[in-house]
């Protein structure tokens, strides 16, 4: 027999500066019941109302309309993004104090198990203490229902690990709100998806969610056919924006596959190259940064052992381990930011960067969207492209229509988003990236693989998402916290097959370093480009630029607010048009990249 939910919404509606987030004229009213043992993920863009959704589950906010039930006695405990510390001196203080104060000796457990003294104090914690500290208090609230609002940010790999066996554990119910996929997908049994005001529900765990995603976008599209022109030019967007975009990743992890393969075969045990490479001028010729037996200590610990690496023009480097392992120092080593105790480091003269770390530059709430894209102008240049800066938001992706809203009006993942927007336009040959995926929402974070993926310089990633790691590095350095540094070709994935694998003589130590585990042999070696295959190869490109240029030239006209009642017909002309060089430029962009491909492979 069905147990009653622990905790029901029925008919909500709430408004929020003048918009219906939920309900009202514009959405249907919101429902949601959340059984005793329901292990949910919450889905959804930035800005869609996820954090606002789990205050109104909290019973935090009130709404303008609906009821919330909550079964007799049950507690419910939110472990929130960032919680509010001040006024108590430790983080201790902070924990026993609330709605559910838990007992400090079951803190305290807690606490030890994920390393963190609560006798901290607050004013000095990191934010991976501050988030030890909130995961120790809510855990120890013993909640009948749990709700995790980005629970992995600034947790090491060690400390998700840990997390992840407690919920396995657990008998109650939680609903978690996440970009790391790796923790959705082992976790998750149902799925909840606010969208454009409306929450759906699937009883399917994340792993099926972008199929069902799919699904529900192709449905809108075909109805959208009987609709008007403008409700079919959206629909079309979200479709496109969505499937489109996965189709042709599956062709970057392709290529990524590949650079892992030709990786593995130059750094393999004894040097031994296992596929055929160019010569040794012309390797090291390609080399950006060179790092020889370099070390670093502080006061008495090894934090990086004679370390040597070559890192090539095109490298995707992902840097992991736990938090004091030395990730940051590395990375700081390799950037010339910090000199080594011994050893040298070579970093190509010509060699730009861009820094992207996880305490991101604020922007400025005053300004607009424009002005920190484009100076306030209509164009902005990305990476020496050209490009309107409506296009380029949705690039990102945002409702062009923002362009002239405050940024102090965005939610903290949209401003994240936008802010990786203004870098990632900048000219540079080199990405360094320290926590990028923190407050981004799924869909930003395929946007962020796409971009890493057809960036053409160098990338170096700090990054504890190992899902992320595993779709966009092509060599792994991982640190177990005694100094050593593993050097394995491929992702996450990759390196805890090689600190797991048995090592019972060079043959099998030699394999396992060489291939990667979780990547496929590589395809077999293409011939020559026909002359319309390279015709096409050099002349796409261009193509492509027009086409975007025309697209951004439609959606200025379809900008006007007053066009489709002054001029319908026009309207669905111009709606059209974009509609075309929109199906257009995928088809152009799915060929480039399919012939792209053969090239890197010739």
């Amino acid at each position: 027999m069905a147990q009653p939910p622990i905790l029901s919404l029925e008919g909500m509606a709430l408004q929020q500066g003048g918009k219906w987030l939920f309900g009202g004229p514009d959405h249907a009213p919101l429902d949601l019941h959340i059984g005793p043992r329901d292990r949910l993920a919450l889905i959804g863009r930035n800005g869609v109302g996820k954090t606002t959704l789990f205050r109104m589950i909290g019973g935090m906010i009130e709404t303008d309309a609906g009821t919330r039930k909550v079964k007799p006695h049950a507690k419910i405990v939110l472990l929130e993004q960032d919680p509010d510390l001040s006024g108590h001196t430790t983080l201790m203080d902070w924990a026993l104090d609330g709605e559910h104060a838990p007992q400090e000796f079951e803190v305290e457990a807690i606490a030890g198990q994920l390393g963190i003294d609560m006798s901290r104090e607050t004013t000095g914690a990191s934010g991976g203490e501050k988030r030890r500290a909130a995961i120790a208090r809510a855990l120890a609230q013993e909640p009948d229902l749990l709700l995790m609002d980005e629970p992995t940010n600034h947790l090491d790999l060690g400390a998700i690990d840990w997390l992840e066996g407690w919920l396995e554990r657990y008998k109650g119910a939680f609903v978690v709100i996440s970009h790391d996929r790796t923790f959705l997908k082992r976790l998750t049994r149902a799925t909840i998806w606010l969208d454009r005001g409306e929450l759906r529900r699937k009883e399917v765990g994340f792993g099926g969610y972008e199929a069902w995603e799919e699904q529900v976008y192709a449905e809108e599209a075909r109805a959208a056919e009987k609709l008007d022109a403008k409700l079919k030019l959206e629909a079309h967007w979200l479709e496109r924006g969505v499937t489109a975009r996965r189709k042709r990743n599956q062709g970057r992890l392709e290529k990524l596959w590949q650079m892992r393969a030709q990786r593995a075969s130059m750094i393999s045990a004894g040097g031994t190259a296992k596929l055929k490479l160019a010569t040794e001028e012309d390797f090291k010729s390609k080399s950006v940064i060179v790092a020889d037996k370099i070390t670093k200590a502080y006061a008495d610990r090894t934090i990086i052992k004679p370390f040597s690496l070559r890192i090539q023009r095109g490298d995707r480097i992902g840097i992991v381990g736990a938090n004091g392992a030395g990730k940051t120092t590395l990375l700081k080593m390799l950037t010339g930011e910090l000199e080594p105790d011994s050893g040298t480091v070579e970093i190509a003269k010509t060699l730009t960067g861009v820094m992207i770390d996880q305490q991101r530059q604020l922007l400025t709430a005053d300004k607009t969207v424009r002005q920190v894209l484009a100076e306030g102008g209509d164009w902005i240049d990305v990476r020496g492209v050209r490009k309107h800066v409506q296009g380029y938001l949705k690039e990102f992706p945002f409702d062009p229509k923002i362009v002239d809203m405050r940024v102090g009006v965005l939610s903290g993942g949209e401003r994240s988003r936008l802010l990786l927007a203004r870098e990632f336009a900048k000219a540079s040959n080199l990405l360094v990236l320290d926590e990028p995926t923190n407050d981004l929402d799924l869909e930003t974070l395929d946007l962020l693989q796409e971009v890493i993926a057809d960036y053409e310089g160098t990338v170096l990633i700090v990054s504890h998402d190992r899902d992320f790691l595993d779709r966009t590095v092509t060599i792994t350095l991982g640190l177990d916290g005694t100094g050593k540094v593993d050097v394995v070709a491929g992702g996450y994935e990759d390196w805890q097959a090689k600190r797991q694998a048995p090592v019972t003589g060079k043959a099998k130590a030699d394999k396992a370093e060489d291939k990667p585990a979780a990547s496929p042999p590589p395809p077999p070696k293409p011939t020559k480009l026909s002359y319309k295959d390279q015709r096409d190869y050099e002349l796409l490109p261009a193509r492509i630029e027009e086409l975007e240029a025309a697209i951004a030239r439609g959606e200025q006209i379809l900008a006007d607010p007053d066009l489709y009642t002054a001029d319908p017909q026009r309207f669905a002309n111009v709606s059209k048009g974009i509609e075309n060089a929109r199906a257009e430029k995928d088809a152009a962009e799915e060929r480039w990249l399919d012939l792209a491909e053969q090239v890197e492979a010739l």
